[in-house]
């Protein structure tokens, strides 16, 4: 039973479901507290509140919203509708458990059955519905503008810059003459290349290398200096931390940046001088690390290669840079076992990509499959991040400076750990009961259930065990990776906590110390950075699953491969094979059956055929309905 504190008033970021009912983790106990929906008070999903603890009943404590602390955002998207004469918009976000009225004074040039951009103006009692204004005309549901623009907006994200923020970018470029241009390490003459997907518009990182001798090399990897052009307190700077991401969408990708900076004077474009912060590893060939340098650098790109490009290089062994590839797959091999060897989970990386024709109609969804070069991309960014947080990390102790923005995953929940370790043993398995378990443990019960039927089954529920990354002061390691130091440095350009890595290395290479001011408000970005990413993660997903919708609306009636992918009392929820696009089958459409619900097991059964549905089962679906709207898919089993 859960015993929670004295000290009743907890404060927090709230969540709500579909039944309406809203949770907010207390952020020492790391239990949830229930709030039901008649005690909200006005809360929506992402709110700062303080929650008041009334109660607890079998296990799970109850409490009440006694006070907003501030709103996540007051922007929606629905479609607004009309009944009696009333106009109300029906928000797109389930979350949203009201509709809001607009006053006809308030409309504009909105007509019913559109899709809206809607601001709420006055909402003061949760018993009456909100009030709001129609900001913006998006257009006919169901149309691809329509529908992805309100993800975004719907996201709390907007797609234009204000003209004052494009302004001062335009003007970014004087910094350029500054003396101190002058002075950084300059690396131009050095081998240098770009490797990014082919999309890619803006780019981050660069790596050089160049062979010392004996065995020795130096490897460089070279970042964006976003913070170069990016000023503290000015508008850009304002704005980049307001959207804190870039998000990228089926079609397109919404940069935190406008694309003056993101995508020509901070992007690490070929043939161009540019500005970056680095970090720079001479390294022997074990991939051990003999002196580090972390500094301000000047670099040329000798090349942009898409990581199809490098990797044929890499295959063939001819072609542009393909010494220094080599040398690179070669330590990066090294670095990635390693890590895996200190307890870097390996879970399969399922990301589709949705192929669009001209009309962004989609007429294919395939499985992403990384390839070497990504893979050796990937250990070479981790090993800068990780050794900036080990350099601050040491330095922190040696000089006592009091902050810095880690980038740390807490361990996997213990109750969700041990469903798991459940499920294994009824299925066989000898595992042990697990205290406080490690990366390499989780890594060895992967090896056990490799290439067996049960395989998926629990790849997924560890996968649902685990934490959520995120950015903090308070740095407890990195589980996943099997860091005890991490943090974000290498991608500023599309993540605002990489900028503010980048300004605190500066600050203390220099010499310089934080005001208790700047911590507290470098503690806000943090958390506010880590909700950012959360929401930009939802509409990734979104935009993705409106797709499939679309894409399994033109295949209605037709049979798949499946593997289910969830299981609740009310259905299973299936994966489609190739495409990812997911599915409900309801519990209705199971069999001539009562089935229970087994949480423990994740599992259905039949109370009469004993017939069982559980997480990870290989079946044969239909595709009976898409809504593409709701962005649900519908399945029969075969």
């Amino acid at each position: 039973m859960v015993k929670y504190p004295k000290e009743n008033i907890i404060e927090g970021n709230i969540r709500i479901d579909r039944s309406a009912t809203g949770y907010i983790t207390h952020p020492e106990k790391g239990f949830d507290i229930h709030i039901p929906a008649a005690f909200l008070n006005t809360a929506l999903y992402g709110d700062t509140v303080r929650v008041r603890i009334e109660r607890e009943e079998k296990g799970i404590v109850y409490g009440k919203v006694v006070d907003i602390v501030s709103r996540f955002k007051s922007r929606f998207t629905g479609i607004l509708k009309t009944n009696d004469g009333i106009l109300f918009v029906e928000p797109d976000d389930y979350r949203v458990h009201k509709n809001i009225l607009i006053p006809s004074a308030h409309v504009g040039e909105a007509q019913g059955g559109q899709k809206v951009v809607v601001d709420i103006t006055d909402w003061q009692r949760d018993n009456k519905e909100p009030v709001g204004r129609v900001a913006l005309v998006l257009g006919a549901p169901g149309n691809h503008e329509t529908e992805i623009t309100a993800i975004i907006y719907n996201k709390n994200f907007t797609i234009h810059f204000p003209k004052d923020v494009e302004e001062e970018a335009g003007k970014a470029r004087k910094f350029l003459d500054e003396p101190s241009v002058k002075t950084r390490r300059d690396f131009r003459d050095v081998s240098t290349f770009t490797i990014d997907p082919e999309t890619a518009k803006d780019f981050d990182d660069a790596i050089s290398v160049q062979e010392l001798g004996k065995g020795m090399y130096e490897i460089g990897i070279h970042i964006a200096d976003v913070t170069h052009f990016v000023r503290p307190g000015t508008k850009l700077d304002k704005e980049g931390a307001k959207r804190a991401t870039s998000i990228y969408m089926v079609d397109r990708t919404v940069p935190m940046l406008p694309e003056g900076l993101s995508n020509d004077l901070c992007s690490l474009n070929p043939n161009e001088d540019k500005l970056v912060f680095s970090a720079v590893f001479v390294m022997n060939e074990k991939a051990e690390i003999k002196k580090e340098w972390f500094g301000k650098s000047i670099i040329k790109s000798d090349k942009r290669f898409t990581y199809e490009d490098a990797q044929k290089v890499l295959d063939s062994g001819n072609g542009p840079h393909a010494k220094e590839l080599k040398v690179l797959e070669r330590l990066a091999q090294i670095l990635r076992a390693e890590r895996i060897k200190n307890g870097s989970i390996l879970f399969e990386d399922k990301e589709v990509k949705v192929i669009l024709d001209k009309a962004n109609r989609p007429i294919d969804i395939i499985r992403k499959k990384r390839i070497e070069t990504q893979k050796l991309i990937e250990d070479f960014m981790l090993l800068a991040n990780r050794r900036v947080a080990e350099f601050i990390g040491k330095y922190e102790k040696k000089n006592k400076i009091r902050h810095f923005v880690y980038r740390v995953h807490d361990k996997p929940n213990e109750e969700k750990i041990s469903y798991v370790i459940t499920l294994l043993r009824s299925l066989g398995y000898k595992i042990k009961e697990y205290e406080n378990i490690t990366a390499q443990e989780i890594n060895q019960i992967l090896k056990s259930v490799e290439r067996k039927p049960e395989e998926g089954l629990i790849q997924t529920a560890l996968v649902r065990t685990m934490a959520k990354a995120m950015y903090t002061s308070k740095n407890i390691g990195h589980f996943g990776l099997g860091f005890s130091f991490y943090t974000h440095f290498t991608s500023p350009i599309r993540r605002y906590p990489d900028m503010m890595v980048h300004r605190l290395l500066e600050t203390y290479l220099g010499g310089g110390v934080l005001s208790d001011k700047d911590i507290e408000e470098s503690d806000r970005l943090a958390a506010y950075a880590s909700q950012m990413e959360k929401v930009a993660e939802e509409a990734e997903r979104e935009s993705i699953k409106f797709k499939q919708a679309e894409y399994m609306k033109d295949r209605i009636g037709q049979v798949f491969g499946g593997i289910v992918s969830g299981v609740t009392s009310w259905g299973i929820y299936v994966e489609e094979e190739k495409t990812g696009s997911e599915g409900l089958v309801p519990i209705g459409n199971l069999g001539n059956d009562y089935f229970i619900f087994n949480k423990e097991k994740f599992s259905l059964v039949g109370k009469q055929t004993k017939k069982k549905f559980q997480l990870g089962d290989r079946v044969r679906i239909r595709v009976k309905d898409a809504h593409v709207l709701k962005k649900q898919i519908t399945y029969s089993l075969v």
